[in-house]
């Protein structure tokens, strides 16, 4: 029996789009792709079977942005790496804030179950998640995919310290050309 190409999970700010400490990015001019971005997504895309971004938007809950904004802005993305050479296949958010416990938000991992409900022939144990949280890598660890964790939130690192993480990276392209070598 063949191995299926394995999926590739994303979290979005500080992975894929330049993080905005304090502020959510509310319109697709605030929209700044990371470092390396372009080569990245070229190479991801020639290895994983599936890319999906899964991403915490509490801006939304807050009332700061609308879904219509968030939808503008993830239409950017996706025209961004597209025109790059790479692809996103779909995007996962949860609009709600940490408060209201919902089974979407990371680290829960409500939207894993839609992806595959999705693309069926994920395999979490075939996965990887590349995020910049401690939300994230417990996201990821839950479902039994391998993570990635790369430069982003120092404001975890109280809550990654316990953590048994295996590969760390400064951004996505240095996590890209890894994985282009395996």
């Amino acid at each position: 029996m063949t191995r299926s190409q394995p999926t590739l999970f994303l979290d979005r700010d500080g992975v894929i789009n330049v993080r905005t400490p304090g502020d959510y990015v509310r319109v697709p001019e605030m929209f700044e792709p990371t470092e390396g971005l372009e080569e990245a997504m070229r190479l991801l895309a020639e290895y994983f079977g599936h890319i999906v971004v899964v991403t915490n938007q509490a801006g939304i809950g807050k009332g700061l942005m609308t879904e219509k904004n968030l939808a503008d802005v993830h239409r950017k993305m996706f025209d961004w790496v597209q025109a790059a050479g790479g692809r996103i296949d779909r995007a996962y958010y949860c609009p709600h804030s940490k408060e209201a416990g919902c089974r979407c938000r990371k680290p829960a991992t409500g939207m894993a179950w839609l992806a595959l409900a999705d693309f069926p022939d994920i395999d979490f144990e075939n996965a990887w998640l590349v995020g910049d949280s401690a939300s994230d890598m417990e996201f990821g660890q839950t479902l039994g995919m391998r993570v990635a964790l790369v430069a982003g939130k120092f404001e975890d690192a109280a809550a990654l310290a316990p953590m048994n993480l295996d590969f760390q990276f400064d951004s996505l392209l240095h996590f890209a050309r890894f994985i282009a070598r395996c």
